[in-house]
This record gives C-alpha cells, structure tokens and sequence, in this order.
C-alpha cells in the first residue's frame, strides 16, 4: 500500500468537519505494523545521511487533540533513529522564565542542529490554539497593548499567524526541511479513548479531570485547529491532516509522508573523501594491521 503525501496535505481552505478520520483504505494491525517497520529503518537510513551530510535538518511538529496518539506514534515512527541525531521536545505550560521573552523564544533555543531531526510534540501552535481557547493565559506574557483577555482580537491572531509563517520561513531559507501533522481524530474516538484510560488501571495515570473540561470545548478548538492549518500551511512548511482514529495506519501515513518527501532531496548523500584522502586508504589499513 503506497500512500501518496499529497492525498493528505491541507489546503487553503480546509474544512475539518469534512474530512474523514480513518484512512480509506484500513490495513489489518499486524500489516500496518510490518509495512511501519519497513519504512521506519529507510527513514533512519535517511536520518544517517542527513548526519554526515551535516548540511540541512528536519523539524517535524505533531499536534492533535488529547489522546490523538502523539506520544505514541513518536516512540513508533522513530524508534530506529540513532538517539544522537534526535531531540523531542514536549512543549507544556511556559515557565516563568519562558514567558519573559517572547512566545517563540522557547522554540527557537529547541530547534534541532543541522544534521538532526528535532520533534516537536506539541508545538509554537500552542501559542493560536490554547491561549486562542483561553484567551486568559495571554495575561502571564506581559503583553503592551493587552491588558485584559478583551483586548484580543482577530488582528492580533493574524499578527501570530503572520509571525509563525515568518518564523517556519526563516527556518526554511536557512536549511531546516519543515513537516506539520494534524493528527485528526473523531469526538467519539476520544470518548473512547478516554475511557480506556479509565477502565484500564495502568492507564488511570493519563487521565486528568481536566481532559473533559477541554473536551467539553471541542468546537471551539476545532474552528481554532481549522483556521490555524488554513492560515500556516505553506509551500515550505506545509500541514498534512491525518486520520488517526486507527492509530498503526496513522504512524504509517506519517512514517511513508515523511520518507517519500526526504528522499526526494537529491542533494543529500553521504560526504565522499578527497582524492588524496582516497589514495591513503590502503596505506591506513597497513599501519593498522601491522601495528
């Protein structure tokens, strides 16, 4: 089964209410797993030339609803990466210090170094969702103009929308390969997935009474998540929307979207040795296995 990336690329005006949130083809569990795992080791083939290539780096961002399978489908999308050539960061509540720069700050000093990939699980999309959701939070950012959570405006989220494009382009410009996953996934998937948390003990742990405060304002975060993806996905930092109500084809999708599009930049290979270089070699291995 070979996805195309473009079947699941958000457009202009994408309308979320529309689109479905399983794939339309389903494969069975274990051959969605086997189908993963091929994909995932020519992912962190890739991941080892972009090392030593040591030129350009990937910048991967997942957002979704709670219990949209972020976490997990990171720990199966990459589990095959060498560890020195990945960062995850997990973006919560700003702290104290965060807050007192600017609202991109704490993402820029997280972006991965050329030659890496850097996930950013939950993302600077936090900053148009969240604090969109509740506009309250804006308050602890010291903000000139804002003084009070009426004061937000639809001006003031086109100012962040135009920012994050600036931000994301910048990026681009100076090397980094940008990918943005919506993972999108149904209300009553997520009942259910909230429920298993509860019915099941070992789970109890990620389940928070604030999860059904939030999920009580699924509309509202949904027409957020909408106009978000609309105003940010771009040619150089494009959003994909990925039905993940079956969470093996979801890591699947993203796993194929991320491969197929990296290994067609023809201008990453592995770094070749000097002709000088080359001509040593021989004489290297006899220093070594003469010693």
């Amino acid at each position: 089964m070979k996805t195309n990336p473009l079947d699941y690329l958000a457009t202009e005006n994408v309308n979320l209410k529309m689109l479905d949130t399983l794939p339309k083809e389903v494969l069975s569990k274990k051959q969605a797993k086997s189908e993963l795992a091929k994909s995932r080791r020519a992912l962190a083939q890739f991941q080892e030339k972009l090392y030593a290539h040591n030129r350009h780096a990937v910048l991967v961002c997942f957002q979704g609803m709670d219990t949209a399978g972020k976490d997990s489908l990171v720990r199966e999308v990459f589990k095959d990466f060498n560890v020195r050539g990945v960062v995850q960061h997990s973006f919560k509540v700003p702290t104290e210090k965060e807050l007192s720069h600017g609202y991109l700050w704490r993402h820029y000093i997280a972006l991965p170094s050329k030659g890496h990939f850097g996930i950013f699980n939950r993302t600077h999309y936090e900053n148009v969702l969240v604090t969109r959701v509740h506009p309250e939070y804006l308050m602890a950012e010291n903000l000139p103009d804002i003084h009070d959570p009426k004061d937000v405006n639809q001006e003031f989220w086109d100012m962040r929308f135009e920012q994050i494009n600036n931000f994301e382009k910048e990026l681009s410009q100076n090397g980094t390969f940008i990918f943005k996953f919506f993972l999108n996934i149904s209300k009553v998937e997520q009942k259910n997935r909230l429920l298993r948390r509860l019915h099941l003990p070992e789970k109890n742990w990620k389940f928070s009474g604030g999860d059904l405060k939030e999920r009580a304002l699924w509309d509202k975060y949904m027409s957020c998540y909408q106009e978000a993806v609309s105003k940010t996905s771009t040619d150089l930092a494009p959003w994909y929307i990925i039905p993940s109500d079956n969470k093996p084809m979801a890591r699947k999708i993203v796993c194929d979207i991320l491969l197929e599009s990296l290994e067609s930049k023809a201008d990453i290979v592995m770094p070749k040795l000097d002709d000088t270089a080359v001509g040593k070699i021989d004489s290297y291995i006899d220093i070594l296995e003469n010693e």
